[in-house]
């Protein structure tokens, strides 16, 4: 019996704030999945190890978690006045599925990088040394992220001592700047708060009713309370994601939330949009000790977030999520805000289960209808493999 040979991919495989992904030139894609569609996805999916009922990912590039089953797609952008087209596909660990519906925060940060050093920014908009300022068109959500990249003797410097909780060693510092956040998705009719309140009453089936904030900003969020679901917010990955009847708990919130904020018709299509919207759980400051084993004390943070993504307890924090919550702690009277202490703010610094973040955003009240200007936050990236993926060429 004959069998396809493998085929080699052209390939960086970075890390981007608490993830890392597979990073991808679209001309260097094989010419099936130059173009959205089952090629493409089948490819990706083949790349990174999906699907695997062993959770493993243990045949591809993927970890097995939700922060390592990214890919990335990345081109010169046909967009004026934008550099680079950035195209962020999720992949299901478990299921023949790759998410399209929202950004990754986190691998953005890489992104300017990627592009800088594969030439997909015109060479005299690169300084030889300093800061190059890549317009990035985020094209899931339609939406302007300008990266700041550091250069240094031409090149783009990836070391630093920048530290970022949740990522191990220290690198450049990379700010990112979310211009016009809110309302990327299609639910709402393009409203930051699609059910039209700060706060609502959700009513999820076997679960109960509670008080909810349910925003459009960065990403599709679902808000609650810690002590109204029974937690504390001090949790760390193994408080929740060993407990399967803690994560059809959360999944079902996300589920009907989904239902409520408009980004889907009916309960069973949350099945196909696992990547959005998500949910996070919110209280007021408290001591813990972080999965680390750093000791974050209560005056070190103005609140607790702990969110999920793809069905599991992050093991820190989105970068999109970060953007939904800075967003939400800057309007008075959110979930997010009143765990902060209910002040005015632009800036908020939240406790999460590998330390803190800090994230800026500057929110206004215009013509009844709440906006953002931008959000900001700093992450770091760096390359940690260059050359060639390769997957059966039968695979696609």
């Amino acid at each position: 019996m004959a069998h396809a040979p493998q085929i080699k991919v052209p390939a960086t495989y970075m890390r981007g704030g608490t993830s890392k992904g597979v990073f991808f030139s679209l001309q260097d894609l094989p010419e099936a999945a130059q173009v959205p569609g089952p090629a493409r996805d089948a490819l990706l999916l083949r790349v990174i190890g999906s699907p695997d009922p062993y959770d493993k990912q243990i045949d591809g590039m993927g970890c097995a978690t939700s922060s390592t089953s990214k890919t990335v797609i990345l081109s010169k952008s046909i967009k004026a006045d934008h550099d680079v087209d950035y195209l962020f596909g999720q992949v299901s660990i478990d299921k023949p599925f790759v998410d399209w519906s929202g950004n990754c925060g986190n691998l953005t940060a890489a992104v300017g990088s990627f592009a800088v050093s594969n030439g997909l920014i015109d060479a005299s908009r690169v300084p030889h040394n300093g800061v190059a300022v890549v317009r990035v068109w985020q094209a899931n959500i339609g939406k302007t992220i300008i990266a700041h990249v550091p250069i240094t003797n031409g090149e783009v410097q990836e070391t630093g001592d920048f530290e970022l909780d949740g990522v191990t060693f220290p690198a450049a510092e990379v700010q990112i700047e979310f211009l016009d956040p809110a309302a990327e998705e299609e639910g709402g009719g393009g409203s930051m708060f699609p059910t039209g309140n700060l706060v609502d009453d959700l009513e999820v089936p076997g679960v109960g009713t509670f008080k909810a904030t349910m925003i459009n900003a960065g990403i599709p969020t679902i808000f609650v309370n810690a002590e109204d679901i029974g937690y504390t917010g001090t949790e760390l990955q193994g408080a929740i994601n060993g407990d399967p009847k803690a994560l059809l708990m959360f999944e079902t919130i996300r589920a009907y939330g989904a239902l409520r904020m408009g980004l889907i018709g009916n309960i069973d299509e949350a099945a196909k949009r696992q990547h959005t919207p998500k949910v996070a759980f919110v209280a007021k400051p408290a001591d813990y000790v972080a999965s680390s084993g750093k000791a974050i004390a209560a005056g070190d943070v103005d609140l607790l977030v702990r969110a999920l993504s793809m069905g599991k307890l992050h093991h820190a924090m989105m970068g999109t999520a970060a953007v939904a919550i800075g967003t939400a702690a800057a309007i008075s009277g959110t979930l997010v805000n009143l765990a902060a202490g209910g002040i005015e703010r632009n800036a908020v610094r939240f406790g999460h289960p590998s330390g803190t973040l800090r994230v800026g955003a500057e929110a206004s009240l215009v013509n009844g209808e709440w906006t953002v200007n931008k959000a900001i936050m700093s992450r770091s990236a760096r390359v940690l493999m260059e050359g060639y993926v390769r997957v059966p060429g039968d695979s696609f």
